[in-house]
């Protein structure tokens, strides 16, 4: 490396620190909003505006001239640059695109955003709570325009979209288009099969519902989920869970992991549903590359679906598991005592494994979840292509569970306002879940192929060699690849197989289950 590369390469690595400081300054204030802090008065205006200086001090440094100086610089050094993969090659890439997106949006449009990020989500809190849609409704629209406008910033293909803009900031390249490709192969496939299941379910054939209704306190479903996600590995002392109205899991650092659930007396499973997929993101988190990589794109998890591959394996392939439940059935009666004594191994992991065209998408089994996220992109595509206004979302919500569930949708707060992502001006995020389910199930296969017998090991309640196989192959490279080699690289096949991978996963439980 030339000396003066070297000194450009020093002086953006502290740069780009100090952004990720800031970053995770905002996020612990978000964290904190979410979570503990009282709302009362004024205190959300104002926590939007500690919110909004942040995201500009953040905007401010993220589009200082001299990284491109920096960046420039390292470019033009074919020696620095010759290892595609390196950690040098990483930081240099990812900085890059990051800076190149950052100052195409005005500091103003930043700061509007971040602010109105806090008052749409307290906006939305409240509404929910109350089923009062109108009262979210102005903030709905207000995201909307916000995202339409940061679209407009970065642009998009000739013959794409809108939406695509933002698609693209959750997972590169993620384009409409491509989208609805990969939804269309995939529904076919979903719809036949979760036919048969109801078919049979109408003939008697299939799990009771006796896990669902089961009542648990919610000091008792605490202890449950703690241990559980210890169980499988996810380190609390570099890591917390506490409760907010939605789930979610923040890196502060990768030894400060929050992640959060949510409790209802009558929902111990969904509980537990939440906390084993925010337990991936955050055991993903902690197993990032620390040392001298902590705040570089290098010491990073890869974007959305990576991350959401590893959340939806802890939940469906592990969670979901005969193997875990011969594992957690003890541990359920252990810790939740007379709520379950009645339940058997088979009303747990049958239960566990209980296909129901619901309403509330982060309950859904694993053969209909999918079909929660194909709603969820065709309205908010249509959203901010303005062919549905955000006053209509509740209707043409009610008309799509209809269609693609068969199921009437009583009321807007389990309807619209189930997700908190639209609040924060998450457009563009909801369909990296179903890549994610498409790229955790070629990934399991590929561990399962390598380590073997991964059931029997979660019976014994031995996690440690699937962790490490993710740590290994996944967790360690940071941001090096991008979803399509690191497929290519853990899989040996590329992200076109995840629809038949997800499908034989599906089919190989759930045909015994049910009969089909």
């Amino acid at each position: 490396m030339k000396t003066k590369t070297r000194e450009s390469y020093g002086k953006l690595i502290e740069h780009v620190r100090e952004i990720y400081l800031l970053r995770s300054t905002h996020w612990l204030l978000a964290w904190d909003q979410e979570t503990t802090m009282q709302t009362g008065g004024e205190a959300v205006a104002y926590r939007g505006k500690q919110l909004a200086q942040l995201a500009g001090f953040e905007h401010e440094k993220a589009t200082d001239e001299r990284l491109d100086e920096w960046l420039s610089a390292c470019e033009e050094d074919d020696e620095l640059m010759g290892d595609g993969y390196s950690p040098e090659v990483v930081n240099v890439r990812e900085t890059r695109r990051s800076f190149d997106k950052e100052r195409k949006v005005p500091a103003s449009l930043v700061k509007a955003y971040s602010e109105a990020q806090a008052m749409s989500k307290q906006a939305w809190s409240e509404a929910r709570a109350e089923d009062d849609f109108g009262k979210f409704e102005p903030w709905l629209k207000k995201m909307v325009e916000l995202c339409g406008e940061r679209a407009k910033c970065w642009g998009w293909e000739d013959n794409g979209e809108a939406w695509d803009a933002l698609g693209d900031e959750h997972e590169q390249g993620m384009t409409a288009r491509m989208v609805s490709g990969v939804f269309e192969g995939l529904r076919e496939k979903l719809v036949g099969f979760v036919g048969e299941i109801m078919e049979a379910m109408k003939n008697g054939r299939g799990p009771s519902n006796r896990f669902h209704e089961a009542e648990v306190p919610v000091k008792r479903q605490r202890g449950f989920v703690e241990r559980v996600a210890r169980g499988i590995g996810f380190d609390f002392d570099r890591g917390r869970l506490d409760e907010s109205g939605h789930p979610f899991c923040l890196p502060l650092h990768r030894d400060d992991v929050r992640m959060t659930t949510r409790y209802a007396e009558n929902m111990v499973n969904d509980a537990l549903g939440s906390v084993l997929h925010e337990a991936g993101h955050g055991m993903y988190n902690q197993g990032v590359p620390g040392g001298e990589h902590v705040g570089t794109p290098y010491g990073d998890a890869m974007r959305l679906s990576v991350h959401e591959s590893q959340s939806r394996m802890i939940e469906n392939q592990v969670g979901r598991s005969e193997g875990f439940w011969r594992w957690c059935y003890p541990v359920l009666q252990e810790e939740c005592g007379e709520s379950v004594a009645g339940l058997s191994f088979e009303d747990v992991y049958e239960g566990a494994n209980r296909v129901d065209a619901s309403l509330i998408r982060v309950e859904a089994d694993e053969a209909t979840y999918n079909l929660h996220i194909m709603i969820r992109f065709e309205l908010e595509r249509a959203m901010m292509n303005g062919d549905l206004s955000p006053g209509e979302l509740p209707g043409a919500w009610r008309e799509k569970y209809k269609e693609y569930l068969g199921v009437e949708v009583p009321n807007d707060r389990v309807g619209c306002m189930q997700d908190i992502h639209w609040a924060q001006g998450a457009l563009g995020y909801f369909p990296t879940y179903t890549l994610g389910n498409l790229l955790c199930a070629q990934f399991y296969e590929a561990a399962e192929r390598e380590l073997g017998g991964l059931n029997e090991q979660f019976a014994n309640g031995e996690f440690g060699g699937l962790v490490a196989w993710l740590r290994d192959n996944i967790h360690r490279h940071g941001m090096a690849y991008r979803a399509e080699e690191l497929c290519a690289r853990v899989t040996g096949e590329g992200v076109e197989g995840g629809a038949d991978a997800l499908m034989r996963h599906l089919e190989g439980k759930l045909r015994p289950i049910y009969g089909v």
